[in-house]
């Protein structure tokens, strides 16, 4: 017999970040900061694309602070963290592409790429190793040359890994570096389970996107 899951509730897990001192409120602090920072840093307008963007609490308001265009593209399957984050930008004033859709599916916003900015925030800890591969693998063909992923990945091990090191996180930064990227920030809590990596494409990609980049196992 096949052992069925219960699908997990998305709407549910946003609320902890109703707690400020949880691991996800202090993730989510750290996002906001180096999302800032990468805005300032780049001149001229920046074109963004965050993956699995939830209700986009880590990216809307840092858009409307920019001060500077921002041209951003948000992918969320579940539709009231969609409608949520579309409520979030128009109460902020800011003009952002909303879409419903499969952040697994490059055909969803094949038409913004490439872009500046790639957010995979909470992605990594949810896909199988052999999806992570091909997502960060793809990553280079998302961003433009001298473009920067913002990425996170927690302690644990959702599934069996493919590696052998005790965290999965150094797994992904590892991923990263060998795929011609180089690492500015790696960011580990001295409490709390999240990493935070911020890597930069140091090298233009040859490749093609892939059909499919992940599908979430939880």
């Amino acid at each position: 017999m096949t052992e069925r899951r219960t699908p997990m509730d998305w709407q549910a897990w946003h609320r902890e970040y109703d707690d400020p001192d949880s691991p996800v409120s202090q993730r989510l602090a750290e996002v906001r900061s180096r999302l800032t920072a990468e805005l300032v840093a780049r001149p001229g307008p920046v074109r963004l694309l965050s993956l699995c963007s939830g209700d986009a609490r880590d990216t809307i308001p840092v858009v409307a602070a920019a001060g500077r265009p921002v041209d951003a593209c948000l992918v969320e399957l579940d539709p009231d963290l969609a409608e949520t984050a579309r409520r979030a930008a128009a109460e902020a004033g800011v003009e952002i592409d909303v879409r419903t859709g499969d952040a697994g599916d490059p055909s969803t916003y094949a038409d913004v790429l490439p872009v500046d900015v790639l957010m995979l925030v909470g992605v990594l800890g949810n896909v199988s190793d052999a999806d992570a591969e091909i997502t960060v693998a793809a990553a280079s063909s998302i961003l433009r040359p001298g473009g920067t992923v913002i990425w996170t990945r927690s302690d644990r091990f959702r599934s069996p890994p493919s590696h052998h090191l005790a965290d999965p996180a150094e797994w992904v930064r590892g991923l990263f570096e060998a795929g011609g990227f180089e690492t500015l920030a790696y960011v580990v809590p001295d409490k709390g389970y999240w990493r935070l990596g911020v890597s930069r494409l140091s090298t233009a990609s040859e490749g093609s996107l892939p059909e499919r980049l992940f599908a979430f196992i939880r």
